[in-house]
């Protein structure tokens, strides 16, 4: 995947939703008294390009969610080199799209930020497998070479569990050396590269995942402490409509949000965003797999998951001992009761 060079989204999505919706006919048009009421801008950084992974958003955007609470909303896609964590702790975001253990290693390092919200129940990263690969579980990757991120925090939980040695290859967001070799081995989104792998004419690759493996992360939306004192229940209205973008983008026709993505990422096919959007729900990683899980999961945050989380990451020394909890780093505060 490669970033887009579109500048769509610098300007203000507000004025884009009520002209999409406009456009489209759906329902729930606003008018000009919507205008009055807007009682605070905010500005939210992603984390990559435009793409089914942030649906919530540009559902609730383009269904004027956000404004039905008072909120103009702006969305700034990411990409590769995004700077998110430095976007929200400098002011110039006010809300972000993170990783859960990237916003925790920062927030050991003392940067002023809090957990709110999740977007994924389980981050959705993982190990591609070729489909007739030797490859079928864990410890089968022992002595193998997997490209990926050289700071994964998962190949150092795997190598800890499973005591594996394995080689990093540092990679570069294509497939192309996945396909180039059928032994290959790489990190992966679950909702993304297996389309592109499948569309290049390969196979569909297995998928070995992190929450099978017991390292459960969400993937979260993190903000400024100080944002958060300053504006509370503005962050509760944006929890709000985010919760019911994603329940609508899941639910209900998502056709407004796609409309939106193919807009601010040209990259974007209609085949590539079906797929996604059935991979998040087949997966239920919006709405939860435990017992607890379906459309009341959305957005939910489990203190407990922090604190075992933490506690692993000390055990990788990837976190200092005994300097972060649960309520050092994250809160229920905002979400719905």
């Amino acid at each position: 995947m490669s970033a887009p060079t579109a500048n769509f989204f610098t300007m203000s999505f507000r004025c884009f939703s009520l002209c999409l919706i406009a456009n489209l006919g759906l329902n729930g048009a606003l008018h000009a008294a919507d205008a009055a009421a807007i009682r605070l801008k905010v500005t939210v950084q992603l984390d990559w390009v435009a793409e089914p992974e942030h649906g919530g958003f540009y559902q609730a955007a383009v269904r004027g969610y956000f404004l039905e609470e008072g909120l103009d909303v702006t969305l700034i896609p990411g990409g590769p080199g995004a700077q998110v964590m430095p976007s929200v702790a400098t002011g110039k975001a006010d809300i972000a799209q993170a990783d859960n253990v990237g916003t925790l290693r920062q927030q050991a390092e003392g940067l002023p930020f809090i957990q709110f919200a999740a977007v994924f129940q389980d981050d959705p990263a993982g190990i591609l497998v070729h489909a007739d690969s030797p490859v079928k579980t864990f410890t089968d990757l022992q002595g193998k070479t997997i490209i990926a991120r050289p700071e994964w925090a998962f190949l150092s939980f795997l190598e800890k569990k499973y005591g594996l040695k394995t080689n990093t290859i540092a990679q570069n967001f294509s497939v192309a050396a996945f396909l180039g070799n059928k032994e290959a081995l790489q990190q992966g989104y679950y909702i993304a590269e297996p389309f592109h792998i499948t569309q290049a004419g390969g196979k569909m690759p297995r998928f070995l995942s992190s929450w099978d493996a017991g390292f459960r992360t969400y993937a979260v939306l993190i903000t400024n402490k100080k944002f958060a004192r300053d504006h509370p229940a503005e962050l509760r209205a944006f929890t709000r409509a985010y919760i019911r973008g994603w329940r609508d983008y899941i639910e209900g026709d998502p056709q407004a949000a796609h409309t939106a993505m193919k807009k601010a990422n040209e990259n974007n096919t209609d085949e590539f965003m079906a797929f996604s959007r059935k991979m998040i729900i087949n997966e239920r990683l919006v709405t939860g797999r435990d017992q607890a899980g379906g459309p009341a999961r959305i957005g939910q945050l489990d203190p407990a998951r922090f604190d075992t989380l933490i506690a692993q990451l000390e055990e990788l020394n990837l976190l200092p001992k005994g300097k972060l909890t649960a309520a050092s780093t994250m809160t229920t505060e905002f979400l719905p009761k």
